[in-house]
C-alpha cells in the first residue's frame, strides 16, 4: 500500500511539474508575441535612409501639440506637421483633391496616421497624375495643391516632412513606406468619415 501511495505522489508531482513547465512556455509564448507585436514607431534605419528628411519630432517637439481647436491655426511650419487642429480630420482615404485644404482639418488627418502630399500648383500635369496614382484608393493617403509652397513636392506625416523638385523622386515611396499609418500618434483612428470640402478655411462638419 506504501509503494502504491508513493507512487501516487510521484504521479501528482510528475503531472504538477509538467503543467508549471506548460504554463511557462505559453506564458513565454505570449510575451514574445507582445514583445514582438506591431510598432507603430517608424524605425531609425527606415527614417535616416531618407535624405532631406526633417524629424521635427527631434528638432521642435513642442509644437506638436494636439489640441482641439475651433477657427484658424498659424503653424510655424508650412505645410504644417502636426500641432493643434480642428476636431474634424480631411478624409484620407486615397482622396485626390483638385482644390486647397484646410491646415487645420488635414493637421487631424496626420494625428490618425495619415500621409499627406501637397505640390505647388503648376508642377506638370504628368507630376500631379504620377502623385495621384500613388495616392487614389490607398488609405492613410490624401493629396492636394498646396499654394505657396517653396518647393514642387512635400510630403507630411505627424512630425516629419520631406521637400522635394520632382513627383518621380524615389523618396517618396520611401516617405509614404516609413510614415503612413506608423506616424499616427493615435493608431487605429479612421480616415473616413472626416470632411471631403475643399478651401483653406477650417471645416466644423464632415462630409
Amino acid at each position: 500500500m506504501r509503494v502504491a501511495a508513493s507512487r501516487s505522489w510521484d504521479a501528482i508531482g510528475l503531472y504538477a511539474t509538467a503543467g508549471v513547465v506548460v504554463a511557462l512556455i505559453i506564458g513565454f509564448g505570449v510575451y514574445a508575441l507582445t514583445r514582438n507585436g506591431p510598432d507603430t514607431t517608424p524605425s531609425v534605419a527606415s527614417t535616416s535612409d531618407i535624405t532631406g528628411l526633417v524629424d521635427y519630432r527631434v528638432s521642435d517637439p513642442a509644437m506638436l501639440t494636439n489640441n482641439h481647436v475651433q477657427g484658424s491655426v498659424a503653424y510655424p511650419v508650412s505645410p504644417p506637421v502636426g500641432g493643434d487642429h480642428n476636431p474634424v480630420w480631411q478624409n484620407c482615404m486615397g482622396e485626390v483633391y483638385p482644390q486647397p485644404i484646410a491646415n487645420e482639418n488635414a493637421v487631424h488627418s496626420l494625428e490618425h496616421g495619415a500621409v499627406w502630399i501637397t505640390y505647388r500648383p503648376g508642377l506638370p500635369a504628368d507630376q500631379v497624375a504620377a502623385l495621384a496614382a500613388k495616392v487614389r484608393d490607398t488609405p492613410y493617403l490624401m493629396l492636394s495643391p498646396y499654394p505657396g509652397l517653396d518647393r514642387p513636392v512635400s510630403l507630411q506625416a505627424w512630425g516629419y516632412q520631406l521637400k522635394l523638385d520632382s513627383a518621380a523622386d524615389p523618396r517618396v515611396d520611401q516617405f509614404i513606406q516609413a510614415f503612413r499609418i506608423n506616424a499616427a500618434p493615435e493608431p487605429g483612428a479612421p480616415c473616413s468619415g472626416g470632411t471631403t470640402a475643399t478651401g483653406i478655411q477650417p471645416h466644423n462638419a464632415p462630409g
